[in-house]
């Protein structure tokens, strides 16, 4: 009987290798819990690689096929699904990402990738790499613009932000590009696409003074944290993290302007950019 072929990277190579890893799992006739322990991970992580919020990495692939008896299907086709626009250290994370349900933030220096605009995302670029090709700040910038059509849908996935002030009052790119950052992030709020909550400056030291994070939620897998540093992270399924870092959002909530609020402040603000006062 002739083996299972090759995945076509086209069409969603992530989604496709998780069907075909549940598939052999189940005829295998083991359960998730057993087969996360073959790769000393939780069963949690096998459903997460299922489901396609986590990528099948090459020494997982290895164990897979020897397992499941599939020859080198999945050392042969992880190859595809690891292929991204992405950052290596953040494309699974923005893999799980498009995934979502629902998505809660903090970030504490800038507006977060999916709340950005094109002029302030090529910013960002720019200063992450200041000797960066421009083709390379255009492929950055194109990658950047794609997460943000996640937005396109008008419910799905739940995004609740909370920006520190600094993200607000950081001049990144000019004051025109900052009014329009800002008058975008409203408009967004408006359209009631987004909850954003601004923490300001006066609520003093916070729990999350250290940086920034996302939690995720999925309709048919665990969770998942990501951590984030200059040119690092990692992405997190351990229940305990997760759920500590769910309380750390929620100290924050607790400790941010309202909703309404927020938006006052930043319409203020795009205000002050708008017209070159000072803040």
């Amino acid at each position: 009987m002739p083996g299972p072929k090759d995945l076509d990277p086209s069409s969603s190579p992530r989604a496709l290798l998780g069907a075909e890893l549940r598939h052999a799992r189940e005829k295998a006739g083991l359960s998730q819990e057993q087969l996360g322990q073959l790769l000393f991970a939780s069963g949690s992580f096998i459903g997460q690689l299922e489901a396609g919020t986590r990528r099948i990495q090459p020494e997982h692939a290895r164990v897979l096929d020897e397992v499941l008896g599939t020859g080198d299907f999945f050392q042969r086709n992880c190859k595809a699904s690891a292929k991204s626009r992405y950052p290596e250290h953040f494309a699974e994370a923005a893999e799980a990402e498009a995934e979502a349900t629902a998505i809660r933030m903090y970030a504490p220096m800038l507006i977060p990738g999916l709340l950005q605009t094109r002029a302030y995302a090529r910013a960002v670029n720019r200063a992450y790499d200041p000797t960066a090709p421009e083709a390379t700040i255009d492929e950055w910038v194109e990658g950047r613009m794609v997460r943000t059509r996640l937005l396109d849908h008008p419910t799905n996935p739940v995004l609740w932000a909370v920006l520190d002030e600094a993200a607000l009052r950081r001049e990144t790119g000019g004051r025109a590009l900052m009014a329009e950052a800002l008058c975008h992030l409203a408009d967004l709020i408006r359209r009631n696409r987004v909850i954003v909550q601004v923490l300001p400056f006066s609520a003093g030291a916070h729990k999350a003074m250290d940086g920034s994070l996302k939690l995720m939620d999925f309709e048919d897998a665990p969770p998942l944290v990501y951590f984030e540093g200059p040119g690092t992270g990692r992405l997190e399924d351990d229940p305990a993290t997760v759920a500590r870092l769910r309380f750390t959002f929620e100290l924050l909530t607790a400790s941010a302007l309202s909703p309404q609020k927020s938006l006052a402040l930043i319409e203020a603000l795009a205000q002050d950019y708008a017209h070159e006062e000072h803040p």
